[in-house]
């Protein structure tokens, strides 16, 4: 259960040192609770994935966020590899930072998944798809810029990825301080435009569905987006965060669920 778009500018603006847009693409029967606050001692808000129990996003109230996506690679995948949404429970709840955590976890028990973290205004890219193999996930901090992340590895330049970085960036122009607009968000990752089959990745789906799965916000047989997510973390230390959940198959009818919350800084363990 992962997000299949992230995209998210790291100290990219005056007052907000992360920004944050993501969609989910998952398949329609399977059960979700859209986002909300976890029945757990950690202070956790974010969606569930009611198959299996993790997360493909969350931020806890010490502002620590993760998220996940898989790795699209058609023949490799292992029916009953564990799911990738435990990796983002993983990183919320530890006592160590993302940075020390992540190359310790397991990274054969888990089909080709990207995770980010951020926190204290550091972002880190762990993969089990690197160059030491997959049995220990590689970790990289994230530079400063506009990055995107689909299923590949970071900033890959697939269409979605490079159109969505060049609309977060002009996104980003239009937020005013002290001011939330979230519609600029929402509508970048409502793009249902396919990209031009000459600019299509080729990762081994039919070209049917490579077109179909090009565009920000996917609807295509019984799978598509099934939520967006913004995500914008100020300096003052608030994370302003708005989950748009699509309830039918169609994408047409959606619901808005918007938390603000006061991060308490709570330094990670080294």
């Amino acid at each position: 259960s992962c997000m299949c778009l992230i995209l998210f500018a790291v100290n990219e603006h005056p007052e907000y040192p992360l920004v944050l847009a993501a969609n989910r693409d998952e398949f329609l029967q399977r059960p979700t609770a859209p986002a909300g606050w976890w029945n757990d001692n950690h202070g956790t808000l974010g969606g569930r994935d009611l198959k299996a129990g993790g997360t493909w996003l969350g931020i806890t109230r010490s502002g620590r966020l993760a998220a996940v996506t898989n790795v699209r690679e058609p023949g490799v995948t292992v029916e009953d590899a564990r799911s990738r949404g435990e990796l983002v429970t993983a990183v919320l709840h530890a006592d160590r930072s993302p940075e020390a955590l992540i190359p310790d976890l397991d990274g054969r028990a888990y089909n080709g998944f990207n995770l980010m973290s951020y926190q204290d205004g550091v972002v880190v890219h762990g993969t089990n798809r690197g160059d030491v193999g997959a049995a220990l996930p590689a970790v990289n901090r994230v530079a400063s810029g506009i990055h995107g992340l689909s299923n590949a590895t970071l900033d890959t330049p697939w269409p979605k990825v490079v159109e969505g970085r060049i609309r977060l960036s002009e996104a980003l122009r239009k937020l005013e301080p002290g001011r939330i607009d979230w519609q600029p968000f929402l509508d970048l990752l409502a793009a249902s435009d396919p990209a031009p089959d000459s600019r299509l990745p080729q990762t081994g789906v039919p070209l049917e569905l490579e077109r179909a799965l090009s565009s920000s916000f996917i609807r295509t047989g019984g799978y598509g987006t099934r939520c967006s997510t913004v995500v914008l973390i100020s300096a003052d230390g608030t994370c302003h965060f708005l989950e748009r959940s699509y309830p039918s198959l169609d994408g047409s009818r959606f619901e808005d669920r918007t938390f603000t919350l006061p991060l308490q800084a709570k330094e990670a363990q080294p």
